[in-house]
């Protein structure tokens, strides 16, 4: 099939955004078939003979929704709003989306200054519930914050609460966002995040497969998820119940090829037991930036190591710290004893005995030896020392 120009291409995709559902894959197969100049004829002409595999009440919708597409009116709109509409094709259109197959977006509504396909490169996905906890708000805002501290750009649905405390927890750090609507990039949804949502276009990206003017459903919701998962390089699950949207989001970047990432929370919360079965079916548990970032970052970005406070009895030799564990708090035992209960003889285990009292663990009471009293200070010097 020759190619058309790009503009009558824009514009068909354009006008078919508000014919065809996001996400319908028979629609996305007739697109693949025909391409978006001729679908669009075939749609806007009832003489036009029947679409294979497409049932005839699904046609008569579609076909009745094309008599009243305006596209370059539709264009004109989001250009004014400082926005763009990107279709496969264009140079900065984010090629990953292309692993949708026939669910790939016709094309994508975008307001703000970023270019979309840089950005996408290093981007991570926090979703999560909107009934969330102050422990989930908090925690959202605190990846996004560290994400953004380290270069990476945080993406969400511009939901009420874990997305909304993740956009907010990017912008307070400084950092770049963008959300994922299931509305026009005009429409701003929920009504209670529409100062956000202007932040978000001024600084970074609103983004959205339906045309200006449209209006969330449900459906819509669970379908605008597929997008995040393929757009971003992992998606992170901060609170979710069983059956909740944000887990359709993770399971979608699992099947997609992405890194699933969940954090742990109560398990005494069912607002964590939807996370706590994403973790049991293999996501990677992650609890701060750097975590996340080891898993989707490049080669050689790795978390710094966790462990506890590097204690004085930690710096001993182990011979000498087998005596220490057979030392008794209280009463004191010989020396004989102690080397009984560390598996060694008693010249070596008092030989030891004094290096540890000379380095304060190990007192002589009598003829036996104790730990030093718990209440003394304990150094790590020898005594007598400078």
């Amino acid at each position: 099939m020759t190619p058309h120009p790009p503009d009558t291409e824009r514009l068909a995709r354009a006008a078919l955004t508000r014919i065809l559902e996001p996400g319908d894959e028979q629609a996305g197969r007739a697109l693949r078939t025909h391409g978006a100049t001729p679908l669009l004829t075939l749609l806007r002409d009832p003489r036009e003979p029947p679409l294979p595999d497409v049932g005839p009440r699904r046609l008569a919708g579609w076909r009745h929704r094309a008599r009243s597409t305006a596209p370059e009116a539709d264009l004109d709109h989001v250009t004014r709003l400082g926005g763009r509409f990107l279709i496969p094709g264009d140079p900065d259109w984010p090629t990953q989306l292309d692993d949708l197959g026939d669910a790939r977006p016709l094309g994508l509504w975008t307001r703000g200054p970023a270019a979309l396909r840089t950005w996408a490169l290093r981007s991570v996905a926090l979703v999560g519930a909107r009934a969330c906890t102050p422990y989930g708000a908090h925690t959202a805002a605190d990846l996004a914050a560290g994400l953004s501290r380290h270069g990476w750009i945080v993406v969400s649905g511009a939901a009420y609460g874990i997305d909304g405390a993740a956009h907010r927890g990017a912008l307070a750090a400084g950092g770049a966002t963008a959300a994922v609507l299931a509305s026009g990039v005009d429409t701003p949804y929920p009504r209670g995040h529409t100062g956000l949502l202007e932040r978000i276009a001024r600084q970074g990206l609103l983004i959205g497969e339906l045309p200006p003017g449209s209006h969330p459903t449900p459906s819509r919701f669970i379908l605008r998820n597929r997008v995040i998962a393929a757009l971003t390089r992992g998606t992170v699950v901060v609170e979710a119940r069983h059956r909740s949207g944000s887990l359709a989001t993770a399971r979608a970047a699992l099947r997609l090829g992405r890194h699933t990432m969940g954090v742990p929370g109560p398990v005494t919360s069912a607002l964590s037991a939807g996370v706590h079965e994403l973790l049991r079916d293999g996501a990677g548990l992650v609890t701060d930036a750097d975590e996340i970032i080891e898993l989707v970052g490049a080669i050689g970005e790795l978390a710094p190591a966790r462990r506890g406070p590097v204690l004085p009895r930690d710096l001993l030799a182990p011979a000498i710290a087998q005596v220490l564990e057979a030392l008794p708090a209280r009463p004191p035992a010989p020396a004989d004893e102690i080397a009984r209960r560390a598996g060694t003889t008693p010249d070596e285990a008092l030989a030891r005995l004094y290096e540890l009292h000379a380095l304060g663990h190990a007192e002589r009471d009598g003829d036996g030896w104790r730990l030093t009293n718990s209440g003394k200070q304990v150094s790590n010097a020898r005594h007598g020392g400078p």
